[in-house]
Order: structure tokens, then sequence, then C-alpha cells
């Protein structure tokens, strides 16, 4: 049969009909995109194995980068497509996940232990895949689970069936990782799982600190990646429910302006935080060594993209979750996976894989659990208050809307900063921050050999042992020890503040517990500010004030264990927390008051021509 997609849009009357031949690429840059050409020109199957574009970590299991070059497309009216749809259950054999529930729970404690734990990153997903053999023709028992999501299945972003000669794979996916149109890139991270099983109350999950503290995270993360792609700026909006037939998740949408080439875009922003974690690069390690084999198509996105009437690109991409890979052979394969935080439980997590796969299933005939009867209703005024709530306290910074140069500091305008690279691109939205502030901006990898000449060095944070032999910790570390001795201003943050701490003669000392995406009240400097966490270390010091060679260092500390949350000396200043992040209110009021006392005293390279 010629390759062909069925795409259906949440809230549309009507299934779009692509049809086309299938070429395989081995890059996103190859992806066939013509100029000029008005309407949708390629449907791209990008597997989890591209994020090997990026430089980052991955089991390499072949799948390929296929794309459906579009020679027609036509609309079906959605009731005239489902009655042709065919009625007939699907009959599979020898069903169940290739990890049991003790298996994968293992795993998960594992990586709560000895990742989260060791202050390897926040979160991270890890994932199990139902497997079964299909009766009859495949591709009818495709045709017939599609019937069934578009029926039962409800809120979905995409549902949809796609053949491309070698594979089969339907799905109804929630989430839009990427879209591009009009010249605004959205992207849309969800997280938080409420189940429909009449175990707890909506307003129970929306008020549970895990739940709040998982989408929190993936929102710092996807803004780590708006930050990259819209270098015009970007703001937040939400929080909503995204209510299924199964489960409800919460939601946020970010949107900014950008002229990236959209395989740019979806090169950038490979892959969502809410299938990998955070941060992305060293997730993906975790994932490769706990996980140890190829995810397919799981994690990837289904990418639709061409040109507007007015010639501009255009991009949607939906993640690849909730979906069935079928072969022509049969074979059936449903990946599925949990996000893993500081709170989670090995319970929790095998539950919510179960949950998470159940609408698939349920089409596959693999599930007895059957379309509830009723949904979460998000207009009571209760939930719309709980909603609203989750966004007190978070930086107005990233949800608000304001005029060009609102925050310029006149001291810093026109300065120039470096910002060093640890392998968390945190460093997008310190970016960001910086240049509001009037800064101009130069981001580097820890890699690069020379530190360009800038007016301030800001050392970011990452992933990792601060004291350990790593090539990028001995490398952080003596880049902190040449910026105090050439007296060069330098900001420090996270990763970087531990460093520049050790390097002051301060004792590093790993937390009893992750101290990832907490957000405190904190006594900085004469002055109570809200910020947020990311760090399993920290910094220790019994008094207010540290004689050092390079003079008297100001501490900001914790009066109840010694933990540092911040320090300044002449010339520089670190912070344990991180003022990018949504969950510092006070982030960019930080920055405004530390950095300009770094570089008054300096020639600006910029200004000295």
């Amino acid at each position: 049969m010629q390759p062909f997609a069925l795409l259906h849009r949440d809230g549309a009357d009507h299934v779009d009909v692509l049809t086309g031949d299938v070429v395989t690429v081995d890059t996103l840059a190859d992806i066939p995109l013509t100029p000029g050409r008005e309407g949708p020109q390629t449907l791209a199957l990008v597997p989890y194995r591209q994020v090997a574009e990026r430089g980052f970590a991955c089991v390499d299991d072949g799948a390929p980068l296929e794309c459906l070059r579009i020679a027609t497309r036509t609309t079906r009216p959605l009731g005239e497509l489902v009655a042709e749809l065919p009625e007939t259950p699907v009959s599979l054999r020898d069903g169940g996940f290739d990890l049991s529930d003790e298996a994968y729970g293992e795993i998960v404690a594992e990586v709560l232990r000895d990742e989260i734990g060791h202050g390897e990153g926040a979160n991270f997903v890890i994932h199990r895949v139902f497997t079964a053999d299909v009766d009859g023709d495949p591709l009818e028992a495709a045709r017939s689970a599609f019937r069934q999501l578009l029926t039962r299945e409800q809120g979905a972003y995409w549902t949809f069936l796609v053949h491309t000669g070698t594979r089969t794979l339907v799905g109804a996916t929630p989430e839009r990782h990427v879209s591009v149109a009009d010249g605004l890139t959205m992207m849309n991270p969800i997280s938080g799982t409420f189940r429909h099983d009449g175990t707890r109350e909506l307003t129970d999950f929306l008020a549970d600190r895990k739940e709040i503290d998982e989408l929190y995270m993936v929102l710092d993360e996807e803004l780590k990646m708006m930050a990259a792609v819209a270098e015009h700026g970007g703001q937040v909006v939400g929080p909503y429910l995204k209510r299924m037939a199964h489960l409800t998740h919460t939601e946020y949408l970010l949107a900014g302006r950008g002229s990236l080439d959209v395989r740019e875009v979806l090169r950038a922003t490979m892959f969502a935080p809410t299938v990998t974690g955070s941060p992305v690069e060293n997730a993906c390690r975790v994932i490769a060594r706990h996980e140890r084999r190829g995810r397919g198509y799981y994690a990837g996105v289904l990418a639709l993209l061409g040109h507007d009437d007015e010639g501009r690109q255009t991009l949607d991409a939906p993640i690849l979750i909730r979906t069935a890979e079928i072969s022509p052979a049969g074979r059936l394969r449903v990946p599925v996976g949990a996000t893993l935080v500081r709170h989670s439980t090995p319970a929790g997590e095998v539950a919510e894989t179960h949950t998470k796969a159940a609408g698939v299933l349920a089409a596959l005939g693999a599930s007895s659990l059957r379309h509830p009867p009723v949904r979460p209703n998000d207009d009571d005024p209760a939930i719309q208050a709980a909603l609203a709530a989750r966004n007190d306290g978070l930086a107005r910074f990233w949800l608000d809307q304001r005029r060009p140069g609102a925050l310029t500091v006149p001291e810093l305008d026109g300065r120039t900063a470096v910002i060093v690279d640890n392998e968390d691109t945190f460093t997008a939205m310190l970016a960001h921050q910086l240049k509001a502030l009037g800064l101009k901006v130069t981001v580097v990898p820890w890699t690069v050999p020379v530190v360009p000449p800038a007016d301030l060095v800001a050392v970011g944070p990452g992933p990792g042992d601060p004291a350990s032999d790593e090539p990028k910790m001995v490398r952080v570390r003596a880049l902190v020890a040449e910026l105090l001795a050439t007296r060069q201003p330098l900001l420090a943050v996270c990763l970087g503040h531990q460093v520049l701490s050790a390097a002051l003669g301060l004792r590093l000392h790993r937390r009893d517990s992750p101290y990832q995406g907490v957000a405190r009240d904190i006594p900085l400097f004469g002055a109570v500010r809200r910020v947020g966490f990311y760090s399993s270390f920290t910094a220790l010091s019994p008094d207010d004030r540290l004689g050092t060679a390079y003079g008297e260092v100001q501490i900001a500390r914790d009066e109840a264990d010694g933990t540092v949350h911040a320090l300044r000396g002449q010339g520089f200043a670190g912070v344990q927390f991180h003022p990018e992040s949504v969950l510092s209110a006070d982030g960019i009021t930080v920055l405004t008051e530390l950095i300009p006392p770094l570089v008054t005293q300096v020639v600006s390279p910029a200004a000295a021509g």
C-alpha cells in the first residue's frame, strides 16, 4: 500500500489525509523542505537516536529518520472517516511489559539513589515497553485502533495513523513539543498525572507537592530550550488542565519569536524534558546508562513541515508518546515512561506507566479500562483558583510582557558578558536575563580553550560532583582559579559557585537529600529573597565573613546548618541557587544587585574599541 498519514487535531471536525513517497535521511537538516511551496510538504518520523546530532548520549538502535514527502493532501469529515474504519476488535497474543513491575521499580530506586541523589540532575524519565503479537493484518489492526482512539480518547493534541511501508504508528499524543507559525515559536510542557480511577480528588492532585515540582522542573527545562530558539524573547502562559479519557495532566504554554530554520528549531529542542529529564544532556547519559537499549520512536517527534501563504516556514511537531508501533510482521510495541523526581516512589511510578499506557492499550484491546463516564470539571472555581495559585511565587520575568529596555541597568548598558556553559542550558535563560539588563552576551561551552575577553565572566551551572576528577570539573576548577588570579570580574552560579567556594577555602558537602527544584525564601545580604535551587552539593561556612587571599568575602548562609546560599568579594560573587529559574521570583532583582559592583571598575573592551 502507498505510504499515507491520517492526522486529527484536538477539536477539529475533520481528518487530514496525506499521501506520498517515503525517503530516509541522516540528519534533521536533510528533511526535504522546498522554499516557496505553500502548504505542508513533509511529515517526518524523528526517532530518539537523532539526539546524537546534539552530541548527546544514546543507545543507537538504528531507527531511521523517515520522511513522507507529501504529494496529495485532502481532508475528510471526521464522522465520515470514522464510519469507514473497521470496528473489528484487535486481537493480540503474548502481551506484556518487557520489564516486570518489580524490575522497573528497582530501576526507579536506582535512579533516585544513584543519579538524583548524587547531583546528576533534577528529574529523569525511564521507559518500559508493552509488547505483543498482532493477529491478522497489522494495518487493519492499526486502522481499528485509530477508530477507537478517535471515538474514545479525548484531549489529544494529535490523534494519528502513519504508515510508511516499513512500520505503522498509531497513537493519541497529548503534547505538542514545538510548533512554528506566523513567526511565533510555541512549546507545551505537560507534566503531573491525575488518574481517573476515583482514588483521589482533583483538588488534592493540584495541591500535591510532587506534582507541582514536577511541572515546575519541566517548565524550567523547556524555558531553556525556548530561550535558545526564540532569540527575541518568550513568555509563559498557564497553567491549564490537559484532560484526557483516563487521566488529566497539567500544562503550560510557552511562546516566543525567533528566526531559525524550523529544522534547526527541531535540532535545538531535541528532546523534551518531559520524556528525557533535566538537564537534558546529562539525562540522556542517565537514560543510556539505566535503560541499556534503544528507544525507537518513543520520545521522538512526528513533525509536519511546510510554508504558509506568505512563504514563511511552518512546523507542528507533537511528541511521540501514547503511541503504538506495529511492524509489517505484526510485532507491537507500546513504550511508556514515568518522570522520576526526588519525591518519587517505585510503586507510584510503576502505577503511572500503567495509566499512561491505558488509552492506547484499550484501543488495541489489551486493557480492560474503558472510557470513564465523567472527567474532572476544569470550570469549577476551586479548580481555577488552584491552577492560578501555581504561579504564586514564580518569576514574573518569564510570566509578564514588558517593553524593550524596561529592565536595562545604566551601569551595565553596552557592557559585555561571557557565560561558560557546564552542560546545563540554564545558561540560555541566564543569557536572556543578562541581555534584559543591558549586557551583550556570548555563551561558550566549558571545552572552549580560551574564554573570550569580556567585562564579566559567568561560570554557569552543570551536573556532577564539583570535587571529582572528571575533565569538566578539572577544567572548571582551573578556569575559576585563573579568573580569581587575574581579577577578572566573575559571577558563579550553582556548580560555578561550588567551585568558587572551594577555591576560597570553604568545605563542600553533599546534601543528605537532593535539593532539586526547591524554592525558598533566604537571607541575602540584608534582604530576604525568593530563589530556586537545583543542587545536591553545597558549601559550608560557620561565619558570615571569610578572609581569603582575594580579600574579605561576605557570606549569605543558613544559620541552622551553615549551608552557603551566596558569597561576594572584590570583583566576584557566587550564588548556589539559579537566579534564572522560573522558581526564582527575585532572580532578576538579585542579578541587578550583584552584577553592577563587579563591573563598574572595569573599562569595557567594547567601549574602548
